[in-house]
């Protein structure tokens, strides 16, 4: 005699782990709200947390090294157009310190750099 779906043979009845919902909105709504949930922890967190010159420069700072750990590795990876890409933007943000103008220029570098064959 086989065992019912889930359970297994001399080990504990599992099937209480069986089961999937209709829908994947559940999921997405739950990692909605711990992402939230964690932002605003972090806002509260750094509201208690006296910022002096050391911790102001190290909030300066993480900007470029978020971009230097995030962005880089999938630029470099794309080739030519992504480090265009990256250059462009980072360089006219440095330059003009306009985000969407950065954005827009690195896309054009991005596309110009691939439509000359690169």
């Amino acid at each position: 005699m086989r065992p019912s779906s889930g359970a297994r043979v001399g080990g504990p009845d599992l099937s209480i782990w069986d089961w999937r919902w209709d829908s994947a909105w559940p999921a997405i709504l739950a990692m909605a709200l711990v992402t939230y949930l964690i932002r605003i922890g972090g806002y509260w967190l750094m509201g208690r947390v006296p910022i002096g010159p050391r911790m102001g420069r190290a909030l300066e700072a993480l900007p470029g090294a978020i971009f230097v750990s995030a962005v880089l590795p999938i630029a470099v990876k794309a080739g030519p157009p992504g480090i265009a890409a990256s250059l462009v933007a980072g360089l006219s943000m440095l330059a003009l310190r306009r985000d969407w103008l950065a954005i827009f220029l690195g896309l054009a570098a991005g596309a110009l750099t691939r439509g000359a064959g690169f």
